[in-house]
């Protein structure tokens, strides 16, 4: 699963001179970040000429954004969590700035990193299911499955019914050969969303375990057509192609 895609909260505003008088502080913000995250050249041009005429910490925030799409991950962690450290924000923003520094360190394969930057984000926001989630994400991809399972379970006591939550949990389940729960997690997560690609990928794979080749080749099949263009299809059909070559 991909790691969820971060929110990104107003800034408290810096004052501004009297060049920025006529420049709407929140609509600016908004346009920066969107061109960050879709342009990045563009956004960081536009980042540094806000933050020219007053624009604090939004501007800055926007800069270390357009950093991660420019593929300059390292820099761009490092000033979120300068941003976090020295913010007058609230603690669930500075928290958030730490889970998009925690982001950057994933891409850039630092995951002591990002889980130090996540656990900083949760001591200023205890128990926040986003963060939560991330953590969990990470601990997965570095294959601390029982450390993911732990904080899933957490996760899962606040928002019961959080589906990422549920297919995650269930996969960790599964590489740690607990099958039964796993299915358990799955199921339950397709009764609150029959058509979700991720829980159909996880079934899948779970019953090819369970040497059930045709409802793993449906639930494959019903993922591709759920969302075509989505990772868990693409997914989906590098294991129907494993599955075709192993049966020849």
């Amino acid at each position: 699963m991909k790691p969820r895609a971060l929110l990104l909260l107003p800034l408290l505003l810096a004052p501004f001179g009297v060049e920025a008088e006529t420049i709407d502080p929140r609509q600016e913000y908004r346009t920066c970040l969107a061109l960050a995250r879709q342009k990045p050249e563009d956004g960081w041009e536009e980042a540094i000429a806000w933050q020219s005429l007053g624009g604090g910490e939004p501007a800055r925030h926007c800069a270390a954004v357009a950093l991660i799409g420019l593929g300059k991950l390292e820099e761009a962690a490092k000033r979120l969590e300068s941003l976090a450290q020295h913010s007058r924000s609230t603690e669930a923003l500075r928290a958030e700035m730490l889970a998009q520094a925690a982001q950057a360190w994933l891409h850039a394969g630092k995951i002591e990193q990002a889980l130090a930057d996540l656990d900083t984000g949760l001591d200023l926001a205890p128990n926040q299911p986003d963060l939560l989630l991330d953590k969990a994400v990470i601990l997965a991809q570095a294959a601390h499955y029982q450390k993911a399972v732990d904080v899933l379970t957490g996760l899962l006591k606040i928002q019961p019914n959080r589906v990422e939550a549920m297919v995650l949990r269930g996969s960790a389940y599964r590489y740690l050969d607990k099958l039964e729960l796993a299915k358990e997690d799955i199921a339950r997560a397709l009764v609150l969303d029959a058509d979700l690609p991720d829980a159909l990928l996880e079934r899948g794979m779970i019953r090819r375990l369970e040497d059930n080749s045709a409802g793993a080749r449906e639930d494959w099949m019903k993922a591709i057509t759920a969302a075509p263009d989505s990772i868990a299809a693409d997914t989906a059909r590098r294991n129907l192609e494993i599955m075709d070559v192993k049966t020849k």
